[in-house]
């Protein structure tokens, strides 16, 4: 049973934290990483560390999607590894939400990544080849209070990678959803010091989905929950 091959990742929604660790995990296995992002300007010095390649690109708008695989295509190479880890959020109580700042949240988590999915799934047919991933939350599957919005943007995210996988997968594309069960650690976000290791690390979360990326075509997953291990369920 031979794990798949890949080539070329791009990684949409990129910035510090789970896109790169991702980032610098695919470029130690020898992958071609593009990163994309409202604002490159962030992303300078992951590029030097992992020859990454860093593209503007607002996912909610379809032009600049396919503007964006088009130049990836064109500089890099067509990637058979697409991870999707946009998101947006507008908080606050259900009756005071703003309805434009709602539906901004929804294209960023949701819509966005059917635009990218979209651009990516029409490269990766012609071969049968390829792995669309996309990053979920706890919102994924139970909405909190005052959170509505991104629990409906994180909800259809979903239902979309549901739908692609049943549709996609005999078609030789992989389509796998990661549904990140609590805080992810960063310089700027540390576990309280009563909570040691509550937190996911971003690098573990990367070898999950490097895990997934690695499975025979005989047992493939959609779907991935991952939490720290003294998370109480």
């Amino acid at each position: 049973m031979e794990a798949p091959k890949y080539n070329k990742a791009l990684i949409v929604g990129a910035g510090e934290g789970l896109s790169a660790s991702l980032a610098r995990l695919l470029a130690r296995e020898g992958i071609g990483v593009a990163l994309a992002a409202r604002r490159t300007e962030k992303l300078g010095a992951l590029c030097a560390e992992t020859g990454a390649r860093a593209y503007a690109c607002d996912a909610t708008d379809p032009g600049e999607v396919e503007r964006l695989f088009g130049l990836v295509e064109r500089e890099i190479g067509v990637p058979d590894v697409v991870v999707y880890n946009a998101s947006a959020r507008a908080r606050g109580n259900f009756v005071d939400l703003v309805p434009a700042d709602v539906a901004q949240a929804i294209a960023v988590s949701a819509f966005g990544g059917f635009l990218v999915a979209q651009q990516a799934v029409k490269r990766m047919l012609p071969n049968r080849h390829g792995a669309i991933l996309f990053t979920g939350a706890s919102a994924s599957v139970k909405g909190y209070p005052q959170s509505a919005p991104f629990a409906m943007g994180k909800f259809a995210l979903r239902g979309l990678a549901q739908s692609m996988a049943r549709e996609l997968s005999p078609q030789g594309i992989h389509v796998a959803h990661f549904v990140i069960d609590g805080g992810i650690r960063s310089s700027a976000r540390v576990e309280p010091a009563e909570r040691p290791d509550s937190m996911l690390d971003p690098d573990a979360i990367a070898l999950g989905y490097w895990n997934v990326l690695q499975q025979p075509r005989s047992a493939w997953t959609w779907e991935l929950e991952l939490r720290p291990w003294v998370e109480k369920f």
